[in-house]
């Protein structure tokens, strides 16, 4: 009797210490809201939207070891839906199978960071191969395949030494392989077939694979001889079929080879120690004459043209008495708060005299001048043609009131922007590039940034309307928007407007994240603005954003611009540029953020006028960006608390992404797109959030 109570006790004891106490609670939770994330679907077994106990009960494709969920095998299950946002919750999860399913949308950048193996093929996937993979030192097998990804892929293979085998294939990843590809040391398998990748495959030459398949893509080149051993499927590319080419003849040979092997013969009577050049040293000696020749000649020709470039252009200007900049500019200039390209202050042009346009007589163009003609000759074969129109300085001046300080609109680092009003009755912004942001630059320069910017299609970028390259005369013409700057209406509000309200600034963040994204991750090669701020975002007649500034960071000097960042204390930059004047896609996610908190705060990035504390925005409001209490307390007066909580709460989650210190940790463009896009998605139209989004423009009569 005495041992069958104490088997009744000990059974009870280990039955009651399983109840309810088998999984770690936050594991328990993730599933939880993951579950009702995905629509509670009824073929997970076991499974429930609250409580539940998925290591002590039987919940289908879960996988515990002790109280922790270590696996995740939902393949073929017939889900749907997106993949949701609390991955990164599991903190053990070694192995997430959710293949063969109906999930769609972006694959979220918050996979847990333990993970060994993820296999999410078969899927309905878009956008493109999420950042965080590169946080997964762990990993070694990653299959992504048979979903529609695209875009280019971030260069983010550098810190994962453990994996072993990468699936991307039938996708439609394109541009070049990124160059972390090489620092794969465990990868021995590797599908890419079916996507449309550009460029070599040199980047996989030294890897240790066994198996790779790169068929059906773009890929051009050689392929490198060290993978001709291994099992290798590659057709469906444009290679080349020839011989490999052989070094530049100026390359010089590796030292300690004697020249009597230089040709790669050996002499058949064993005349190692005959002296003397050979036929192919000979021949190498004369091309490598020939081309040093060329290229002297070249430079003493391009020299000798710029020279009498020169003589001609002075001479113009002696005979030429009207001025480019116009009679009206005056050295003392009042202070302009908007970025170079800030379209905005819609004032009416000031009545002005007929400008007598640069008279053609007074100009004997040369052969030197093609740039500078009516259609400019490009010379570079390479250079895109110009989706824009070609306007003449005459026209721009009289538009413009020749340049009249009265129709001056904006005023930045690379020039100014004046109102132009056309005859047709057409208004339009004029970028005035000053001279010293193209310093001894042929014209041809100035055409190939041109080229570039009127590449930019996308409706939350500015559109390049024409542009001007005549007489050492730079100009852009763009869309006027006369709504003006995000920085204006935030910081600037006058009688005539009315505070942004809460749907209004989600929205505005949203359509620049677009553009961004556009930049960094569908242009190729990708492009950082370098410049994002307030002051560079345009509204429209609805306030949709419209970011300028796109494709003119470079006109320039990386240094130049840091120095005028921490001059003048924008507090926009992020900490790494701040150090080495150096931006990347990663420093363009940080000044987004800090848009973003202005957005949410009604502040300025930095304000001298605040407690030292609190002249800088980011500092002051990241530790608080988590705290529902302070977060309330942070947003912008002009709300009147017309906001939904959670959306506040979202949106500051995704601040807290982008504005970490270390930029590897900072999310790519297309996740801060897909979580604002899921912020909108579930924004709580309440009556708390009705605020009238109608607005009042600023007056276009002065």
């Amino acid at each position: 009797m005495w041992r069958f109570l104490l088997l009744l006790v000990c059974t009870l004891t280990l039955t009651l210490g399983s109840v309810g106490t088998s999984t770690d609670p936050s594991d328990a939770s993730a599933l939880n809201i993951w579950y009702s994330t995905i629509g509670s679907p009824p073929q997970l077994t076991g499974w429930s939207a609250s409580g539940g106990d998925p290591c002590g009960l039987p919940w289908r494709g879960i996988t515990c070891s002790g109280s922790s969920v270590t696996e995740i095998q939902l393949p073929n299950a017939g889900l749907s839906g997106q993949l949701g946002y609390n991955l990164n919750s599991f903190k053990s999860l070694v192995n997430l199978d959710l293949s063969n399913n109906n999930f769609n949308g972006d694959i979220n950048y918050n996979l847990p960071l333990s993970c060994e193996q993820i296999n999410l093929s078969g899927n309905k996937f878009t956008g493109r191969v999420p950042y965080s993979i590169s946080q997964m030192p762990s990993l070694k097998y990653l299959n992504l395949a048979h979903n529609q990804l695209q875009v280019p892929l971030d260069d983010m293979f550098g810190s994962l030494p453990n994996l072993a085998k990468l699936d991307l294939s039938y996708n439609n990843l394109s541009g070049n392989l990124p160059s972390t590809f090489s620092s794969l040391a465990s990868l021995n398998t590797l599908y890419l077939q079916d996507n449309q990748f550009t460029g070599s495959i040199n980047v996989l030459a030294d890897l240790a694979l066994k198996d790779l398949n790169v068929a059906h893509n773009h890929f051009t080149g050689w392929i490198p001889a060290k993978l001709k051993n291994i099992h290798i499927i590659s057709d469906g590319n444009s290679w080349n079929t020839g011989p490999a080419p052989p070094p530049p003849p100026y390359t010089p040979p590796p030292p300690g080879r004697s020249n009597h092997n230089s040709d790669g013969n050996d002499n058949p009577n064993g005349g190692g120690k005959k002296s003397g050049v050979s036929g192919g040293g000979i021949a190498g000696i004369i091309i490598t004459l020939l081309f040093i020749g060329g290229v002297l000649a070249f430079f003493l020709l391009r020299k000798r043209r710029r020279s009498r470039r020169s003589s001609d252009e002075e001479k113009l200007n002696q005979d030429q008495p009207v001025s480019i900049l116009g009679s009206n500019e005056v050295k003392e200039m009042k202070s302009v708060q908007s970025s170079t390209s800030a379209m905005h202050v819609p004032l009416q042009p000031a009545p002005c005299d007929i400008v007598k346009p640069l008279a053609p007589e007074h100009h004997n163009p040369s052969n030197d001048d093609e740039p500078f003609k009516k259609k400019p000759t490009v010379k570079r074969a390479n250079i895109p043609p110009i989706n824009a129109s070609m306007y003449s300085v005459a026209d721009l001046q009289m538009a413009t009131c020749s340049f009249s300080i009265d129709n001056l609109v904006g005023e930045g680092s690379i020039g100014r922007v004046y109102k132009a009003q056309f005859p047709d009755g057409k208004v339009l912004a004029v970028k005035k590039i000053d001279s010293s942001s193209l310093p001894n630059q042929d014209p041809e320069d100035f055409v190939e940034v041109v080229s570039n910017i009127s590449q930019f299609h996308h409706p939350n970028i500015t559109e390049l309307v024409g542009y001007c390259s005549e007489h050492g005369q730079c100009l852009l013409v763009y869309e006027f928007l006369k709504n003006g700057s995000l920085h204006d209406y935030l910081h600037l509000a006058d009688d005539f407007s009315k505070p942004l309200t809460w749907n209004t600034r989600v929205k505005i963040a949203l359509g620049t994240a677009r553009a961004l994204e556009y930049l960094h991750e569908v242009c190729s090669p990708s492009v950082v603005h370098k410049n994002f701020k307030s002051a560079n975002i345009l509204l429209d007649a609805e306030l949709n954003p419209h970011l300028s500034d796109c494709g003119l960071a470079n006109l320039v000097p990386s240094t130049d611009r840091q120095a005028s960042h921490q001059n003048s204390g924008s507090g926009y930059n992020a900490p790494e540029v701040a150090m080495s004047g150096q931006y990347t896609l990663k420093s363009d996610v940080y000044s987004f953020g800090v848009v973003m908190l202005e957005l949410m705060t009604g502040r300025m990035p930095f304000d001298s006028s605040r407690p030292r504390q609190e002249q800088s925005l980011v500092r002051w409001a990241t530790p608080q960006l988590h705290d529902i209490d302070a977060l309330t307390k942070m947003v912008d007066p002009a709300l009147k608390e017309l906001y939904p909580v959670k959306s506040l709460s979202r949106f500051a989650d995704v601040i807290a992404l982008c504005v970490q210190l270390e930029p590897e940790f900072r999310p790519p463009m297309s996740e801060v797109v897909q979580s604002l896009v899921t912020l909108v998605q579930r924004a709580n139209m309440s009556k708390r959030t009705i605020g009238s989004d109608s607005f009042t423009s600023r007056p276009v009569d002065a």
